[in-house]
């Protein structure tokens, strides 16, 4: 055979020390929520503001799924036209997939608000801080600098 048409061979990922052998599969399914009712159903549940996006975060409860997490990403007319509203949910997404996996809890449904100006203009690094505060806070976690 000559090199062109050779078999594929790859080397274990611990082999090649790839990233891919540290990540765990124990990490929650993460899936989209796209019911209007439970949009409707997270609004009715716990809120944390920030300075970049508003968080509606709840628990689901018996006969809905156990397992996994829901997330949903909105922008009112507020925000802008079309482009402005679909940049700031991409940048919510992105954020939500970064953060939530570590964060979220497993059986909550989270929705994620975009503010106008704020979500699209803020440095993404403060985007990704503001999403762990708020579902510290959602979540009923003390702050970090609160005295018990």
């Amino acid at each position: 055979m000559t090199p062109s048409n050779a078999p594929l061979v790859m080397a274990p990922a611990e082999a090649t020390g790839s990233q891919s052998a540290v990540l765990s599969c124990s990490a929650p399914k993460i899936e989209t929520l796209q019911k209007r009712a439970d949009f409707l159903l997270a609004a009715r549940a716990r809120r944390q503001g920030t300075s970049s996006f508003l968080l509606q975060g709840r628990k689901r409860r018996d006969g809905e799924p156990e397992t996994g997490i829901r997330v949903g990403y909105t922008c009112s007319k507020k925000v802008g036209n079309a482009v402005k509203r679909n940049h700031a949910k991409r940048r919510l997404r992105e954020a939500a997939r970064s953060v939530i996996p570590e964060f979220g809890r497993d059986g909550w449904d989270y929705v994620l608000i975009g503010k106008a100006r704020d979500t699209s203009a803020r440095d993404f690094q403060l985007l990704l801080k503001d999403l762990r505060y708020a579902l510290r806070k959602v979540h009923g976690a003390p702050s970090e600098g609160r005295r018990s």
